[in-house]
């Protein structure tokens, strides 16, 4: 009984004591919330005013789980984020009951089913398409579904391997972003897009400009295919590369050639291409040095500037075009940029698109100049609805980066990221298993492609890129659908030299 009752005294004791240390550890944010004068909130509600800036932080992750539903989160809701991992994992994306899908929410596709089908041992199949007819090395490109540019600095080496042994399985190409080639791009040996970013990265010569014997050293890959002049992208349009410094380590600061730990920004563009006339001429000349293909990828701000582009095109000759364009929309995503860029500036890509497209074929240029489209295009519909919009390709980054194992965790530029993506920390980096990972990759762009021959075949045509805008229809504000080719009627192929004529 001794015992017990000395068990219990001791017991009250250390509550006593844990009491009185919370009791003081309260006083003591009382009086620092109350003296401090940053935090109004805090200033006049002490202690009980800091859980609004916990529950403001842990909102977003709460709203994911727990609170939002299927199709309401941004900037990707759980029903695009599902489709990806599903069809990662190889499970296919078959479902019962019905469609979630609200049929009535303005924008939405609606794909033209025909009333007479092919059969399906006459099942659409996707077929190669040739970029740069007029190079010494064209680029006969396999899929139209390929993997856009993320830099190895703003992605991580074990994400990087395992989009090029991917890409290199699902037969599909990888854009290396504007941060260079490094050795993980080329582990799989998948075709490489290589991109030219403002700061030359990987082509710089010591004074910061192009460095031709770079470019012939690259061209010289077989596993490089094309060149991209990087312009501008969706997520900053105006505003260059942002790789903050804590991911600056060293293997990094060697492949772009800039200092250790420092922050790596891009000039807002080439400092020589100051018009149309000047990227023309810096496109024919990186052709002419590395002899494949060479096109720019670019933000429309107003498509009424680029017909002074596709007028010069014409006047110098269809062979001076750039052979393709990248069109990014202004919902692109990045792993850091400003605000006001991300929500404020750039044309979204579902009209961009069709102002480009329409214009390029305007000008005579369909078969000459392939049209890329790029910005949240991550499911079938996505992707569908380009094809008929008249895109020749269609890439994706966070889609990818989905198949990846990416949760939206939103920490892309804090060097944190959970699931080892975007980040150089071994530790969370040891999440992301390359053996693994890869197929997830492979798996993501084989079943995107064979559901966009699905719905290719449902209406009526034998290839993907055979469908075209009396193919989809878009819901309207008022519920009713409308087909796109209504909204957006197509021009005639060449009607500005008819016109000329």
């Amino acid at each position: 009984m001794g015992f017990v009752g000395t068990a219990m005294e001791y017991l009250a004791m250390m509550f006593l004591l844990v009491i009185g240390v919370l009791s003081l550890a309260v006083i003591v944010i009382f009086v620092i919330d109350r003296l401090q004068t940053n935090d109004a909130i805090r200033r006049n509600y002490p202690v009980i005013g800091r859980f609004r800036s916990m529950f403001s932080t842990l909102g977003e992750f709460f709203r994911q789980y727990f609170f939002a539903m299927d199709r309401e989160e941004m900037p990707f809701n759980r029903a695009q984020r599902d489709w990806v991992y599903h069809s990662s994992a190889g499970q296919g994306n078959m479902v019962a009951f019905g469609s979630t899908r609200n049929l009535s929410v303005p924008g939405t596709s609606i794909f033209v089913n025909s009333t007479f089908p092919p059969l399906d041992d006459q099942f659409a199949a996707s077929k190669p398409l040739t970029i740069g007819p007029y190079c010494k090395v064209p680029f006969e490109a396999p899929s139209f579904f390929n993997i856009s540019g993320m830099s190895y600095g703003a992605i991580s080496r074990p994400a990087v391997e395992s989009l090029s042994r991917g890409a290199k399985v699902a037969n599909i190409w990888l854009n290396t972003g504007e941060g260079g080639l490094s050795p993980y791009h080329l582990t799989g040996g998948c075709d490489i897009v290589f991109q030219i970013g403002t700061a030359k990265y990987g082509v710089r010569d010591e004074h910061g400009g192009m460095s031709d014997d770079k470019l012939r050293d690259l061209a010289a890959m077989p596993q490089v295919r094309m060149f991209e002049l990087k312009l501008a992208q969706g997520a900053k349009p105006g505003k260059g590369g942002i790789l903050p410094g804590e991911k600056v380590n060293a293997e990094i600061a060697g492949i772009r050639g800039i200092a250790i730990g420092q922050d790596s920004i891009s000039p807002n563009r080439h400092p020589e291409i100051r018009s149309f006339s000047a990227l023309l001429d810096q496109v024919a000349h990186i052709r002419r040095v590395t002899g494949k293909p060479v096109g720019f990828k670019t933000v429309i701000g107003s498509s009424d500037a680029y017909e002074n582009l596709f007028r010069q095109i014409l006047e110098r000759g269809a062979i001076h075009a750039p052979d393709f364009i990248t069109i990014d929309g202004g919902e692109g995503g990045t792993g850091a940029a400003p605000m006001p860029l991300i929500d404020l500036v750039g044309m979204p890509l579902r009209e961009a698109l069709l102002r480009i497209v329409d214009m390029r074929d305007r000008y005579g240029l369909h078969d000459r100049i392939r049209i890329i489209a790029a910005g949240k295009l991550v499911n079938p519909s996505d992707v569908g609805w380009a094809l008929c919009a008249g895109a020749d390709f269609v890439t994706s980054a966070r889609g990818f980066m989905f198949s990846l194992g990416c949760i939206q965790a939103l920490k892309c530029d804090k060097n944190t990221c959970p699931t080892g993506i975007t980040t150089h920390d071994p530790r969370l980096q040891r999440g992301l298993v390359v053996e693994q990972k890869y197929l997830r990759v492979a798996n993501y762009a084989k079943q995107m492609v064979k559901e966009v021959e699905t719905i290719a075949h449902s209406v009526g045509v034998n290839e993907p890129r055979g469908m075209r805008r009396h193919h989809v229809r878009v819901v309207q504000a008022n519920g009713e659908s409308v087909l796109l080719s209504k909204l957006r009627p197509g021009v005639e192929a060449g009607s500005v030299n008819k016109g000329r004529s």
